[in-house]
């Protein structure tokens, strides 16, 4: 059986707590890894966790507007916190044509307009954001054009930005923007994700590439832990979280009207 990508113990032959794991098959021996992770996640970033829960609790609590921008992949962890049953409502999707998703034809566009110099800056010059908002940068790499330039025109409009990266590409990689800075470098506050250089859990002999990419399953999860804290941060200061419910469920669409009616001033994905 093969190394992990950074050599050492084969992934999912053992659990980080000790206990066997299911390496036996590659969804194992997947699952393990990105299990293995989030653990590291949890007990790594729990101080950054809580404070950027506070940071969005005090956005919130200052009747400040709430967003995410995420491009490529990792705009799906961004679009996971908007319109999300049991999510804030506030939060909202910057979104950036082109570069949202594999929707675009053909999809290596996206890629490419994640180095394009000035991108960003039309982008917020057309937004909603202003002074006092808060806005989640999220770059697996944060070594293009796109995240650190909307990290650093972002907060030289006044606006707080909370940036989830994996903070080992910064080491480990050159950046592709000319000051020669990555995301992590531009934020009030950078979440790690731990995800290894090249995003790929697993190795094979008879495979020729690192496959098993865990980015997405982590950083949302790291996400939802955010924003679980600001809830309750929120409640503990005696504050109604503007918490969506389910549809699904009765009295959620009552639930929901309420909610959007209340705080429609702040919501932009209803328009």
């Amino acid at each position: 059986m093969s190394e992990g990508p950074t050599g050492g113990e084969p992934r999912g032959e053992r659990r980080q707590d000790g206990e066997p794991g299911h390496g036996g098959t590659p969804a194992g021996r997947f699952l393990d890894a990105a299990i293995g992770l989030l653990e590291r996640v949890r007990d790594e970033e729990a101080g950054p966790v809580a404070q950027a829960g506070a940071l969005i609790a005090d956005t919130v609590a200052a009747g400040g507007r709430l967003f995410a921008f995420g491009a490529g992949h990792s705009s799906l962890a961004a679009q996971d916190l908007v319109y999300r049953a049991g999510g804030l409502a506030l939060m909202n999707l910057l979104a950036v044509p082109g570069v949202v998703g594999v929707d675009v034809r053909p999809a290596t566009l996206g890629s490419a307009l994640e180095r394009v110099d000035g991108l960003a800056a039309a982008v917020l010059d057309s937004s909603p954001l202003r002074s006092g908002d808060l806005l989640v940068v999220i770059s697996l790499s944060g070594r293009n054009a796109l995240p650190v330039e909307m990290a650093m025109n972002a907060r030289a409009l006044g606006i707080r930005v909370i940036g989830v990266t994996s903070v080992a590409y910064a080491a480990e990689t050159t950046s592709r923007h000319a000051s020669g800075t990555f995301l992590k470098d531009h934020c009030d506050l950078v979440l790690d994700s731990k995800i290894a250089v090249g995003d790929a859990e697993l190795t094979l002999d008879t495979v020729p590439a690192p496959f098993a990419p865990a980015s997405t399953v982590v950083t949302t999860a790291l996400l939802q832990a955010v924003m679980a804290t600001a809830a309750a941060e929120l409640s503990a200061r005696g504050t109604e979280p503007p918490l969506l419910r389910s549809g699904n469920v009765d009295g959620g669409h009552e639930w929901n009207g309420r909610i959007l009616r209340e705080y429609g001033d702040r919501i932009f994905y209803r328009q």
